[in-house]
């Protein structure tokens, strides 16, 4: 039913201090851009306008874990550090929860009113009102505006809570337009410093393979591979899983004459040991069942080029024998084939592995340890040059926004923690880390309570694998085991392995002290499934 106009309520008119409290309030917004001041104004003009005291903007803190009083007028700055509250703590923990505005008609009836920024002796001995409303913007709740009142005044209440409610709104518009202005800047400010580092850097520098660092370890070993870019020799890049073999040894071959060659890679740790010869040297067509052409290996496709040969100590002592001889003799033999192939290939090996003690174990041979470790290369952990940290994550973020269409950032303080990790798996990991902090962060801005989350459980997944790894197997790890003959007392310790390494052979073996080779051998004869 629509009111008649004799029947319509009269329309409500704002007195002339709550207009000035507006067209103030609007006025500094445009004319600063200084949320504090801004902010402490509003309040201020609330205070001496309309008799609504000691207001208060308590927003989350840094982590979000509890609420503060950022912004305050008619407050001490004890009392403002006094005002912390957890969410649900309190009328304003209430109010920050449930975004619905609160009444406290005498705050000495209220045991939800905790006095906690202002001791009841500084109120006036009146009795004090309280009113509490959430700052919303777009269904968020951004934070609490809160004021005291004295609550036998001559003017209405209604009027106080209409007033207040156009602040709130005003105040939120404050408060969303600075977080945006902070994300710009954060945003332009890292992509100053990433085009400073970029304008700064030594262009012929082997930084633009996308090897990211300034610290004295990186520096050192990219020093050492330039210095042998330009000749033949055999380069051996030694160091932890994560920390970038593979970059070194691209940006070896494309620093050397050979950069327009391909450049291929073979992980040795990923090749079955019955394909390896075929894999490395080829075949001709008819040299086994299901040849049915001829294939190139991969020392063939790296003519003239580079071959990377990742994880050389995981290659068998068979295979090592045919890689020395090619190394020395520069010639291959296809399987199957009668003639020798004549080849120009460099080889850069690499390994996380102490080639010695496999020497010594009698894993690794010792004239093949000698003929490929003419330069050894040490690249450094992550822990070696945590300086390092900050540059990767901006070079990582960037790559990771690209590929996903994404535009997340990180907070000085996420950075700083991010910083302070050992990073047991290096570069890999950090990225890794990277790419599920942007992926599931819920803002912009990747904050410290999410990096703390993701480090926390990285750590624990670490203390996990430590764990597992602990735990006794038949032979002591790294012990290379006696040659004996097979023994069914030998199936036992060989199915505890296989079972704590999830099946992962080449694992087993390694805690039981054999060869792949020994281990198979053994699966075979004692009828292991």
């Amino acid at each position: 039913m629509i009111a008649s106009p004799a029947n319509r309520p009269p329309p409500e008119i704002l007195a002339d201090e709550e207009l000035l409290v507006i067209r103030e309030a609007s006025a500094l917004m445009s004319k600063s851009l200084d949320q504090h001041y801004v902010i402490r104004e509003i309040l201020h003009l609330l205070s001496e306008l309309l008799g609504l005291n000691r207001g208060r903007v308590i927003l989350p803190d840094a982590d979000a874990r509890e609420l503060c009083v950022a912004h305050a007028y008619g407050l001490s700055a004890q009392e403002m550090k006094q005002g912390r509250f957890r969410y649900g703590e309190g009328i304003t923990g209430r109010v920050m929860q449930n975004g619905q505005t609160a009444i406290v008609q005498d705050v000495d009836n209220e045991s939800a009113f905790l006095f906690r920024s202002v001791a009841r002796e500084r109120l006036p001995h009146e009795t004090v009102s309280f009113i509490a409303m959430p700052l919303q913007q777009g269904g968020q709740i951004l934070g609490v505006l809160g004021v005291h009142r004295l609550r036998d005044r001559p003017r209405p209440l209604a009027r106080d809570l209409q007033i207040l409610n156009i602040v709130a709104t005003l105040i939120a518009q404050v408060l969303l337009l600075n977080r945006y202005i902070q994300e710009r800047t954060i945003s332009l400010e890292t992509e100053n410093r990433e085009l400073k580092w970029a304008l700064n850097k030594d262009p012929s520098s082997v930084g633009s393979f996308g090897i990211v660092g300034e610290s004295m370890p990186i520096r050192q070993a990219l020093k050492q591979v330039l210095q042998v870019a330009q000749t033949d020799a055999t380069v051996l890049l030694l160091g932890e899983s994560g920390t970038g073999k593979e970059l070194f040894a691209r940006a070896l071959h494309l620093s050397s004459a050979r950069r327009d060659y391909p450049f291929i890679k073979v992980n040795c740790g990923a090749i079955p040991e019955n394909l390896f010869e075929s894999e490395l040297f080829g075949y001709e067509k008819g040299a086994f069942t299901g040849a049915t052409s001829c294939r190139p290996g991969y020392f063939e496709q790296a003519d003239n080029g580079s071959l990377f040969l990742d994880e050389i100590g995981d290659m068998p002592l068979a295979m090592q024998v045919k890689l020395l001889r090619v190394l020395q003799e520069k010639t291959i033999q296809r399987i199957g084939a009668r003639r020798e192939t004549p080849l120009n290939v460099r080889i850069v090996a690499a390994t996380n592995q102490d080639l010695q003690q496999l020497v010594s174990r009698g894993t690794f041979r010792l004239d093949l340890f000698y003929r490929i470790n003419i330069i050894p290369v040490r690249l450094p952990a992550l822990r070696e040059r945590p300086d390092d940290i900050r540059h990767l994550v901006r070079y990582y973020l960037n790559q990771i926004n690209q590929s996903y269409q994404r535009n997340v950032n990180i907070t000085p303080e996420a950075l700083n923690h991010l910083a302070t990790y050992a990073w047991p798996g290096n570069v890999r990991q950090l990225r890794n880390v990277l790419e599920r902090l942007a992926l599931l962060s819920e803002n912009r801005l990747i904050s410290t309570t999410e990096a703390v989350t993701v480090i926390a459980a990285e750590t624990t997944s670490e203390a996990a694998v430590q764990r597992h790894n602990e735990k006794p197997v038949a032979v002591t790890m790294g012990e290379l085991r006696p040659y004996h003959a097979v023994q069914g007392g030998d199936r036992d310790g060989i199915v505890q392995a296989l079972a704590l390494c999830k099946g992962n052979k080449s694992r087993a073996a390694q805690q039981l002290g054999m060869t792949l080779r020994q281990l198979n051998y053994r699966i075979q004869r004692l009828g292991i499934s």
